[in-house]
Order: C-alpha cells, then structure tokens, then sequence
C-alpha cells in the first residue's frame, strides 16, 4: 500500500473546502492511505518546510500565495505561465511542477450559463483567482475590462449604462465571504438586469450580498460552490496522471 500525502498551502485556512473535499474522496474511493492536510503558512518562505513532508505528492495553493508560489518551483505548465498564477501541484520524480486549474473550473461552470447576449465581462479585483477567471472568457473569445484600483475601470467610473455593456460581472474580490457576509463590491446594482450573468468566486456563503442584489434585478446568479469542485477534480486527474 503506497502512502501518499496531499494538502493545502494557503493563510487563515481553517474552513478548508480542499480538506474536506478530498478527505471525503478518499474514503468513498476506499484509498485508506491517502490523505490530506491544511498547511497554514504566515509567509510563503515556510512552504519550502512543506516540501519536505513525507510521502507528499500534490498540493493545492489558495489566497495568498497563488502567484507567490512560482518563485518555489521547479517548472510551470504552458497554462500556469500564461495565467500568472498556480493553484495545484505535482511532486514527481523530484521536481515541484506548477499547474492552474481555477480556469478549468471556471470555465466548466459559465459555459452552460452563456448565451449569444453574453459578449462583454467585467471582473471585479486582481489577483491569481481573477486570473485564471481572464484567462477562461479569452479561452472563450470574451473581452473583459478588469475592475480595480490599478484595473483598466475603478469602481468609481463604474455607472449604469457600463453594467448594461458588460453582461458577465464576475466577482473576483474578498467581499462578502463569511463571516463578513453584508460587504459587497461598490457598484450601482440597478444595472443588472435579465440578461446579466453575476458570477461570485465565494462559495461561503452560498449567496453574497453581491448575488443577493443582482437577482434582485433579475439577473442569472452562480456562486463559486460547482466551481471549486470542477476544479479540485481537475487536480486530482493531474495528480493521478504523476503516479
């Protein structure tokens, strides 16, 4: 029986979706000796302790270290370069091989969701998550304008008729996740309407504020739940390919 080790590196991960995600696998699959674990890191310097832990062989990487992380690594794949950004992990045959799977779960999760209206994106805040989420609408043929303070809009440019010309608003920021679940993105939310997509990365809790407004014009709300499976199991096929 072969031990294998799998985690999380990422900061203040108690909460932990990957753990229990892939604790549950294990069991249902009857892989007894696999397992995973959360590494909790204060800096991205403590993962070269991570590396080190036996029978380790895969890593998902979370807030804050997706783009931090590349500096620790052996190799990126051609997706992980152009991204900017790594959220899993392949130890094999010695080397530490960075992959992206965040835009595989994303892109998975909009595509049903799309219809010939759906032209224009805008994403809300930077960061590796809303890199990966850039990369999906250009895998998509999607222009999108980036919405932040060093973004190509602020939010204090942002009016009505912008909502109505971007009918995918994707939020990529912070805002809204548990425990601080009244916080939103500041936009004018009378811009949504029926034909707007509002997609939010958080997944706790199951709606947002953020998504609690748009559909309240009417719009078609996703929350970041089927996203974060899509891609967790997008790394396990990675992962079981390194075996």
């Amino acid at each position: 029986m072969t031990l294998r080790v799998f985690g999380l590196i990422g900061r203040h991960i108690d909460y932990s979706f990957s753990r229990s995600y892939f604790s549950d696998k294990f069991s249902r699959e009857g892989l007894d000796a696999y397992s995973y674990r959360n590494f909790d890191l204060g800096s991205v310097d403590e993962v070269e302790n991570v590396f080190q832990t036996p029978f380790l062989s895969g890593l998902n990487v979370t807030i804050p270290y997706k783009e931090q992380i590349r500096g620790y690594l052996d190799a990126l794949s051609d997706t992980a370069r152009e991204i900017g950004a790594v959220n899993t992990i392949i130890l094999q045959d010695g080397k530490r091989i960075g992959h992206n799977t965040d835009y595989i779960g994303f892109l998975e999760t909009l595509r049903p969701l799309l219809r010939p209206h759906h032209d224009r994106a805008l994403l809300l805040g930077t960061g590796g998550a809303s890199k990966a989420v850039a990369y999906a609408l250009s895998q998509l043929h999607i222009p999108y304008e980036i919405v932040s303070r060093e973004g190509d809009l602020t939010y204090n440019q942002l009016s009505v008729g912008i909502l109505r010309e971007h009918r995918i608003i994707v939020n990529c920021t912070p805002l809204g996740t548990y425990p601080d679940v009244t916080a939103c993105p500041p936009l004018p939310y009378e811009g949504f309407t029926s034909e707007h997509i509002a997609y939010d990365l958080i997944y706790n809790p199951a709606e947002t504020a953020f998504l609690s407004k748009a559909k309240a014009q009417g719009a078609v709300i996703q929350n970041g739940y089927d996203m974060l499976i899509a891609q967790a199991e997008a790394a396990w096929q990675l992962w079981q390919s390194s075996f």
